[in-house]
């Protein structure tokens, strides 16, 4: 009970360090938000993607991105903490080692998915629109929070080891650039070879696929158990390397 409630309160410190900064949830919805409507309104009508409206086929792979853009902010703040001595500061109390990463862990779950709603809100704006039922709409959210926490703790690895702000952010970068070399943008079935079999063999295009067909009542087939798999992998392989770092540094 007590790494529960070391971690609620650590975890309420940093949501209060966003509610005083806004500025990072609206930078981590912007991007993603340019990207949609670039796509949509600039190289939609361009695009092959199905007799549906462009937004419903590329709202999938924007929210992915929206989650890898604010899952590097994870990293940037637990690279501050660590330099400006607050990580050490929290180890000479008597509170859970765990509490601290698994708080900055939480709060960039809900700063992420309410940059997912801002993304969602402004994809209805544009003309999304879904019939899909409560049960899809939370398969969806639970899919996203998964992978919300995997890149969440893979982003914790370099938050731990960088050695300087831009170094410990940079690593979202490629996870940023991922969902265009998937499914997320256009259909894989038009790429050349090779790339074609990496887009179809990559996490992105499986959780894009997933996403995409629980929103539009399609069936799903085994996308949606490709996605879990991808998402627990992550999570077990990030979470395993990110404690043994945390371990070795606090030793």
């Amino acid at each position: 009970m007590t790494a529960i409630a070391d971690t609620r309160i650590l975890t309420g410190r940093s949501l209060r360090h966003i509610a005083r900064s806004p500025d990072t949830i609206i930078t981590t919805a912007l991007m993603p938000i340019a990207f949609m409507l670039l796509f949509v309104y600039v190289l939609g009508g361009a695009i092959d993607a199905g007799a549906g409206r462009y937004v419903d086929y590329l709202l999938p792979g924007i929210l992915v991105i929206t989650i890898a853009s604010g899952v590097s902010y994870t990293a940037f703040r637990l690279f501050l903490d660590l330099q400006g001595g607050m990580v050490e500061r929290f180890r000479s109390m008597p509170i859970a080692r765990a509490s601290v990463l698994w708080a900055h862990v939480l709060t960039s779950l809900v700063a992420t998915l309410i940059s997912v709603a801002v993304v969602v809100a402004v994809a209805l704006a544009m003309g999304f629109r879904s019939g899909a039922g409560i049960g899809a709409w939370l398969a969806v959210a639970g899919i996203l929070a998964l992978l919300t926490l995997a890149l969440t703790w893979l982003a914790v690895i370099p938050g731990l080891t960088a050695s300087s702000p831009d170094g410990a952010s940079a690593f979202a970068y490629p996870l940023i650039l991922l969902p265009f070399i998937s499914s997320a943008f256009v259909p894989t079935a038009g790429m050349p070879g090779p790339v074609r079999w990496f887009a179809e063999h990559q996490p992105v295009t499986a959780i894009a696929d997933a996403i995409r067909a629980l929103l539009t009542q399609e069936p799903v087939g085994a996308d949606l158990w490709v996605a879990l798999g991808w998402c627990v992998a992550i999570l077990g392989v990030a979470y395993g390397v990110a404690t043994a770092v945390y371990r070795r540094r606090m030793a």
